[in-house]
C-alpha cells in the first residue's frame, strides 16, 4: 500500500468543499467506535469497539487489542489487524496482515508464514508455531474510558445554539459565545449535572491480543500504520483505526437515517479509499473547532476562515490508521507520530505514538479538533475503573471475579 497525504489532499480537493451543518436534533452518543451502525448492532460480535497498538519497551514487539463489543467471538467472521509500514510518516509501502478465525473451542491465527492454532483463552496466550507471535482470545475489562452521555449533552447544547440561530463563518465554524462554550465544557465534564460517570464500567468485550515481532511487521520501514476489520464471507462488516473517527466525525448532529447510512458507507471502505468522507469530516471539524469559543485554532487548521480551512486536518483524519514509531523510546501520546511530523512537536519526536489501554484518548482527540493542544476539552472521565498494563500480556485487566483453572503439564 502507498499513500502520501499530497495525494489525498488533491483527490480531496477534487470532490467540493464543506456543506452546510444540519440543524436536526442530534442522534444517539455511542463511544469510541461501538455501536456505530445498524450492522454491527444486529451482531456485535462483528462490531469493533477499539483497536490499540503500541510498541514494547525494547522496541522488539508490536502489541496489537480489538476490543469486540460482543461477549464472544463468531465462527462466520475473520478478525483481522493490518500493519502498513514506511520508511517516513504518509507513506507506506508494505503490508502485514494478521488473521484469526475461530472454531470450536480454538482459534486460527495467521501472519505472514506463521500461525498459531489452538485454546488461546488463557492470560498467557498462545505462541505460533514459529515464535513470531502469541494470541489471546477471551473476555478481558474494556480499557476505553469515556463519559458518553456528559458528551451527548455537550452536543445537545450546541445543536441548541444552532438551531437559535449561532452565525458560522465561511469554514463552517459557529460563533458560539462566551457563555455558549462555557456551557458546552461544563456539560462535557459531568454526567447529567453530576460527577462524570464512565459509560463503560465493568464492560468486558471480547478481546483479541497480539504480541508480535517488529521485523515481522516492519518490511516497509520503522513507521507502522494500523488498522483492523471484521469480515465475512460477503465482505468487510465493520473497520477501526483511529478511535472516535467513525462516530464523531461522521453526520454528528444529522439524522439517524443519514448517520447510519454514512457510517455503512464508511465501514465498507477502506483508509485507502476513504477521500469521499473528507468533506463530510472538514464539515464536522468546523462544529468540534468552535467548542472553546474560538474558530481557526482547530490543529493543522488553516487561520484564514476560508473553506478549505479543514481540508489538512480532515485529510489526515479520513485516513484513520494509527500510526507508530516503532523506534519510538516511550509511548505516552496519542497523535504523536503525526504531531511530530506535521505540527513542528518536536517534543514528541521519539515517541512511539499509537495507542496504548491507558492513553487518555478521548481528551487528546477531542481537545486537538477545538483547541489544537492535546488539553482544553475534558470528559471528567480520566482513567479506567481497572489497571490495565501496556508491558505485561495480555495487557487488559481481567474481568472482576474471573477464575483461571491450573494449566495441565502435556
Amino acid at each position: 500500500m502507498t499513500r502520501t497525504i499530497n495525494t489525498r489532499r488533491a483527490l480531496a480537493a477534487g470532490l467540493g468543499g464543506a456543506a452546510a451543518l444540519l440543524l436536526a436534533a442530534a442522534g444517539p452518543a455511542r463511544a469510541s467506535d461501538h455501536l456505530d451502525t445498524p450492522s454491527v448492532i444486529a451482531d456485535p460480535r462483528a462490531d469493533i469497539g477499539d483497536i490499540f497498538a503500541w510498541t514494547s519497551p525494547d522496541r522488539r514487539k508490536l502489541n496489537l487489542v480489538m476490543a469486540i463489543v460482543g461477549h464472544g467471538f463468531s465462527k462466520d467472521l475473520a478478525y483481522v489487524f493490518h500493519v502498513d509500514s514506511g520508511a517516513r510518516f504518509g507513506r507506506t509501502t508494505a503490508t502485514t496482515t494478521i488473521s484469526c478465525r475461530f472454531a470450536g473451542a480454538g482459534i486460527r491465527c495467521e501472519a505472514g508464514g506463521d500461525e498459531a492454532l489452538g485454546d488461546a483463552s488463557r492470560p498467557e496466550g498462545l505462541v505460533s508455531r514459529r515464535h513470531g507471535f502469541r494470541v489471546f482470545a477471551g473476555l478481558r475489562d474494556d480499557p476505553f474510558f469515556n463519559n458518553v452521555k456528559g458528551t451527548r449533552e455537550a452536543y445537545d447544547a450546541a445543536a441548541a445554539a444552532l438551531k437559535a440561530g449561532a452565525p458560522r463563518d465561511e469554514a463552517g465554524c459557529p460563533a458560539f459565545d462566551q457563555a455558549t462554550s462555557a456551557r458546552i465544557l461544563d456539560r462535557w465534564r459531568h454526567t447529567r449535572g453530576g460527577p462524570a460517570q464512565n459509560l463503560l464500567a465493568g464492560w468486558t468485550p471480547a478481546s483479541l491480543v497480539v504480541s508480535i515481532d517488529l521485523p515481522a511487521v516492519s518490511r516497509g520501514g520503522g513507521l507502522l500504520a494500523v488498522w483492523g476489520e471484521t469480515v465475512d464471507p460477503k465482505g468487510r462488516i465493520d473497520r477501526m483505526g483511529r478511535p472516535l473517527t467513525g462516530n464523531a466525525l461522521l453526520a454528528t448532529l444529522e439524522p439517524d437515517a443519514v448517520s447510519d447510512a454514512l457510517k455503512e458507507a464508511y465501514n465498507h471502505a477502506t483508509p485507502a479509499t476513504s477521500d469521499a468522507f473528507i468533506p463530510e469530516i472538514e464539515k464536522t471539524l468546523g462544529l468540534y473547532d468552535a467548542f472553546d469559543g474560538e474558530c481557526g485554532n482547530a490543529v493543522l487548521a488553516d487561520r484564514p476562515a476560508g473553506a478549505s480551512r479543514y481540508l489538512n486536518l480532515a485529510v489526515l483524519l479520513a485516513d484513520d490508521r494509527l500510526w507508530i514509531d516503532s523506534a519510538g523510546t516511550r509511548c505516552t501520546t496519542l497523535f504523536a507520530v503525526e504531531l511530530a511530523a506535521l505540527a513542528g512537536r518536536r517534543d514528541l519526536a521519539g515517541d512511539c505514538g499509537g495507542r496504548t489501554p491507558n492513553y487518555d484518548a478521548v481528551d487528546v482527540y477531542r481537545s486537538l479538533l477545538a483547541t489544537g493542544g492535546l488539553t482544553g476539552v475534558d470528559d471528567g472521565v480520566d482513567h479506567d475503573d481497572h489497571v490495565h498494563s501496556d508491558t505485561v500480556f495480555p495487557f487488559l485487566a481481567a474481568p472482576d471475579g474471573a477464575v483461571y483453572p491450573a494449566r495441565k503439564e502435556s
